[in-house]
């Protein structure tokens, strides 16, 4: 499908990409229309505060929503990967921060799941699906997103994505994504999240929406989960969609910043 560029800057863990954007007063909001062949995303995602210190990190919460379609009107294809890699204009703080397991989160209803690590969840959304067997109409399969803060993978911090869903039969999914610090020119971290099959494959994700952000004080000192600088005006990501039928859609993600007092 080659190469489309399209401007936002999102946390797209399967596609499950934040809602709840018009509760943040100050906030960057960039919204994209992306086709490749029958396949149509639609979305808007940011960040909140816009305005930056151009040498040294602030806290600040991203957000995103995005819907899958297509022009003739079917299903859209079965996302399976997502993998973003992100400015390293930016940072994520895990310092006292609370940790939950994927031990912990199996077999649990979205109220358990967030009962059992409270301290630890650090972006909420939501996310619907569509389960279409053969002859049978489509039902629709909805669950609440957590985002929990999980345990270090070889030295990165990662989370674990909770979802939970009765749809055909109650189920947990609980995705691991660690948080990688690489070196690639502009961006410093990636993240690879591998889509799990709803319903046995026959789910196919549709639209979601997520918020992450989370502020905390750990021995006197005040901490905030993502934290950015604005040196260039900018800050901005790339990522990749890969779906069942073969499809796979790059875009580079762009959302302007603003320099703190300039």
């Amino acid at each position: 499908m080659g190469r489309r560029v399209i401007r936002a800057l999102a946390v797209a863990m399967a596609l499950l990409l934040i809602g709840a954007a018009s509760a943040l007063a100050i906030r960057s909001v960039t919204k994209i229309h992306l086709q490749a062949g029958n396949l149509v995303v639609d979305g808007e995602g940011g960040f909140t505060p816009t305005k930056l210190p151009r040498n040294v990190n602030a806290p600040i919460t991203i957000f995103g929503k995005g819907t899958l379609s297509t022009v003739d009107g079917e299903l859209p294809p079965v996302i399976e990967t997502l993998e973003f890699e992100f400015d390293k204009h930016g940072a994520v703080d895990t310092t006292g921060l609370p940790k939950c397991t994927a031990a912990k989160l199996q077999a649990t209803t979205v109220p358990q799941a967030r009962k059992l690590c409270p301290g630890a969840i650090v972006g909420t959304g939501y996310g619907h699906a569509i389960v279409k067997f053969p002859e049978q109409a489509p039902i629709p399969a909805n669950s609440p997103i957590t985002i929990f803060n999980g345990p270090r993978i070889g030295g990165d911090p990662s989370v674990l994505a909770h979802a939970y869903t009765t749809v055909p039969v109650p189920t947990t999914f609980v995705v691991p994504v660690r948080i990688e610090t690489i070196h690639h020119g502009r961006y410093g971290y990636r993240v690879k999240a591998k889509i799990p099959k709803i319903a046995g494959g026959a789910g196919i994700p549709i639209s979601g929406s997520l918020k992450v952000g989370r502020k905390w004080t750990y021995k006197g000192k005040r901490h905030s989960y993502i934290s950015a600088r604005c040196p260039d005006g900018r800050l901005q990501a790339i990522g990749t969609f890969s779906f069942k039928d073969g499809t796979r859609v790059q875009g580079d993600f762009v959302t302007p910043c603003q320099v703190q007092g300039g």
